[in-house]
C-alpha cells in the first residue's frame, strides 16, 4: 500500500507576495501523511497536538499513536509544534540540518545569558538530539531530496509515482505564488543555495506540496 494526503494546509504569518504586514496570523507548515507499507509517516507536524490529532483522524482515520515516523523538512518551530507529543514515532531530519542547527543552538546557548531563553534552547537541543539523520530512502517510494538554502539543511521528500513525481518541498517553495513567480522565501540562510534548490525542485516535480500552502500541479517546469 502506498498513498499520500494533506492533513493540514499551512499558512504564513504574513504573505510577502500579498503585500501583507508582518504578524497577521500564526504561521504553520503544511502537514502531509505518507503511508508506505506498514509505515505511517507524518511530515512537518505543525499544528498543536490536539488540533493535529483531530485533523489526522478527519483526513485519514488514523490516531496520533499510529504514526510510525515523523520527518521534518527543517527544524524551524513552525514545522514541529506537535513533535514533543509524537513520542511513539521515530523522528527524522536531514543530516545537514541536524548538524548545522545543533552547532547553532549550542553556540547560542553558550552566549545567551537570559534564563528564559536558556530553557527554550535546552528544550530545542533535547528535541534535536532525539531526531535521527534520515537515510536517503525513508521508505519505499519516499526518497530524500535535499533543498538547502532557506535553512542550512532544508530537505524535501520525493515520491516517484507511476506517471508523475510528487515533491514535498518544505520552505524551498513556501507557497503557490512563490512557485508561479519564481521567488524564494525572504530571509533565506543562503540565497544562492535557496535559488538553486528552487530551480531543482521546479525541474524535477510534476506536483509540488509547498511548505505553507496546498498541493499544486507544477505548471512552471519550463521557466528555468
Amino acid at each position: 500500500m502506498f498513498d499520500y494526503r494533506i492533513i493540514s494546509i499551512g499558512a504564513l504569518s504574513a504573505h510577502p507576495l500579498w503585500n501583507e504586514s508582518p504578524g497577521l496570523r500564526t504561521a504553520h507548515a503544511t502537514t502531509t501523511l505518507i503511508r508506505s507499507g506498514d509505515r505511517n509517516i507524518l511530515v512537518d507536524p505543525s499544528l498543536p497536538t490536539a488540533a493535529l490529532a483531530a485533523r489526522l483522524h478527519e483526513r485519514s482515520g488514523l490516531r496520533v499513536e499510529q504514526i510510525t515516523d515523523v520527518f521534518l523538512t527543517c527544524f524551524r518551530p513552525a514545522h514541529r509544534r506537535a513533535l514533543p507529543d509524537l513520542t511513539g514515532a521515530a523522528w527524522w531530519i536531514s543530516e545537514v540540518e541536524r548538524e548545522s542547527i545543533g552547532v547553532h543552538l549550542i553556540g547560542q546557548f553558550e552566549r545567551d545569558e537570559d534564563p528564559a531563553m536558556h530553557e527554550t534552547l535546552k528544550q530545542d537541543i533535547a528535541l534535536l538530539k532525539r531526531c535521527k539523520s534520515a537515510p536517503d530512502q525513508l521508505a519505499e517510494h519516499v526518497d530524500l531530496f535535499p533543498l538547502p538554502g532557506y535553512s542550512p539543511g532544508t530537505c524535501g521528500l520525493l515520491l516517484p509515482l507511476t506517471g508523475s513525481t510528487v515533491l514535498i518541498a518544505g520552505d524551498a517553495i513556501p507557497t503557490v505564488e512563490h512557485l508561479e513567480q519564481g521567488k524564494i522565501f525572504p530571509g533565506a540562510y543562503d540565497v544562492n543555495q535557496a535559488t538553486e534548490s528552487f530551480k531543482e525542485a521546479v525541474e524535477i516535480a510534476d506536483v509540488i506540496i509547498p511548505g505553507h500552502d496546498n498541493i499544486t500541479p507544477n505548471r512552471t517546469r519550463q521557466m528555468f
